[in-house]
């Protein structure tokens, strides 16, 4: 594509914060600690996790940079940066999280493949950009639109990345056309991030931003876009990121008997604890993160101090001197909320995090009972270990 290049090795990776902590060094994948992770509401730049399948893209002239648009339309185009500035720019605050955030617990009970996420393969950014729904107008697709006359029901996504997984092509995903043309959907073509020019870990120049699914399908670095009439069949539509019964090993897998994971089920973690804890006795903050996908809010987030017999509320929080309403018009619905609670340890114990969203959906208690193995979803209740003893903190 002309102005962006997809590099074949790994000798031009930008610089990176030195507290990441490195899960895979090439692909490059890596996560802050998660005491930095919950230290604002909206997650600096550089702190954001970073998912990455090749080396990263270099734009070497943003003028010539474009992009198509054509498969199942009347009037496919190629679209320069110049034509989405020109169109209404929307901020839309959301969190992306990866599909295998919490991963290295889930293999603690039973092997799985793939990365080794911690709790912060997650970020909550404001980005900014065209919505989709615009963008598929300059084409001739209006809003709502679930079907073209052509038959395309669905919008796929190639960007110009090399992955080995696809044979040293493009990382690509899709979603419902239907989704995309909604303007209440919020799908972005995104050029900004915290208002900043994205930057080349994160997509620059531009990068598709799909709120309230897992990041997997929000894809980086866009080369063409596609009306087309099926799922898109690249490699991470059909071979991974799937959810699978505890029951399917690699000796019985059968692919095509799933459909692709969109949604994020209600997720919960407390960040200001490790999985091991020396404290002194007394009072403890716990604060951490809950999100849920598909827009819902968080209705409530319990706390247990005694490995989940008994339960207290914390409270909930996004922006500073906003109350927060699970389903409120100033709440941001695609976001994460912070929760904190201040509570009394006196002896060694198990302490527990589980968030239920408003539409009643609860975090499942046992990591066992949804393990599947590719370890994705990990979303049963989160606990740390806590003795009490001589501390220096």
């Amino acid at each position: 594509m002309p102005g962006l290049e997809g590099p074949s090795d790994y000798s031009k990776e930008p610089p990176r914060h030195p507290c990441l902590q490195i899960n895979a060094k090439e692909p490059f994948n890596a996560e802050p600690p998660r005491s930095l992770l919950v230290s604002s509401y909206v997650t600096p730049v550089d702190l954001f996790y970073k998912r990455n399948h090749g080396p990263i893209p270099i734009v070497d002239d943003l003028e010539r940079y474009c992009f198509s648009i054509s498969g199942l339309i009347k009037n496919p185009k190629k679209l320069f940066m110049k034509d989405i500035w020109m169109l209404p720019k929307y901020n839309v605050a959301a969190t992306l999280q990866c599909a295998g955030n919490r991963r290295t617990a889930m293999s603690k009970t039973r092997k799985v493949k793939g990365v080794g996420w911690d709790v912060s393969a997650l970020g909550n950014a404001v980005w900014g950009g065209a919505k989709l729904a615009d963008v598929l107008e300059l084409v001739g697709i209006p809003n709502l639109t679930s079907t073209t006359q052509s038959g395309g029901k669905h919008v796929e996504f190639v960007s110009i990345d090399k992955c080995k997984e696809e044979n040293g092509g493009p990382y690509k995903a899709s979603i419902p056309l239907s989704q995309a043309t909604n303007p209440d959907a919020d799908v972005l073509l995104a050029y900004e991030m915290n208002g900043e020019t994205l930057n080349r870990d994160h997509g620059y120049p531009l990068r598709v931003v799909v709120p309230g699914i897992i990041g997997a399908r929000s894809v980086k670095w866009i080369d063409s876009i596609n009306i087309i009439a099926e799922e898109c069949q690249g490699f991470f539509m059909q071979k991974d990121y799937k959810m699978f019964p505890p029951t399917v090993d690699w000796d019985n897998i059968n692919w095509a008997s799933r459909r692709p994971q969109m949604d994020f089920p209600v997720q919960s973690v407390i960040c200001s604890l490790e999985d091991v804890n020396t404290i002194k006795p007394g009072k403890v903050k716990i604060s951490g993160y809950a999100v849920s996908g598909g827009g819902r809010g968080i209705e409530r987030v319990d706390v247990s101090i005694d490995g989940g017999k008994t339960w207290m509320e914390a409270s909930r929080y996004q922006k500073t001197g906003i109350p927060y309403i699970a389903d409120g018009i100033n709440s941001d619905k695609w976001a994460w909320v912070l929760f904190e609670v201040t509570v009394d340890v006196t002896q060694s114990t198990e302490i527990v995090a589980k968030a239920v969203d408003i539409a009643s959906n609860v975090q499942p208690e046992k990591v066992e009972d949804i393990w599947n193995l590719r370890g994705i979803l990990n979303t049963s209740w989160h606990r740390v270990q806590v003795r009490v003893g001589h501390s220096n903190m």
